[in-house]
């Protein structure tokens, strides 16, 4: 969980929906796109009012998963 947001709650993955990248819950969004929004500069106010579908906790969860899976890596340094 990140800054309040349960993205398991509202991050699913469907083989059958795109592909099985990781959408949010109950549309065709992925997480991919909703980032791609928002590191284009969007608002969480353009954003919704384009994808009236989402809420604000929705965004705020595609954010948390990319936190989530950001945590999860591990860089190592490979030498030449």
């Amino acid at each position: 969980m990140y800054a309040g947001v349960d993205w398991h709650q509202r991050i699913t993955v469907d083989q059958r929906v795109l592909a099985g990248k990781p959408i949010v819950r109950g549309t065709r969004l992925s997480v991919e796109f909703i980032l791609g929004l928002l590191s284009s500069g969007w608002k969480d106010e353009q954003i919704l009012e384009n994808y009236p579908t989402l809420t604000v906790e929705d965004v705020r969860a595609c954010l948390a998963y990319a936190r989530w899976v950001v945590e999860g890596e591990r860089v190592f340094e490979v030498r030449a």
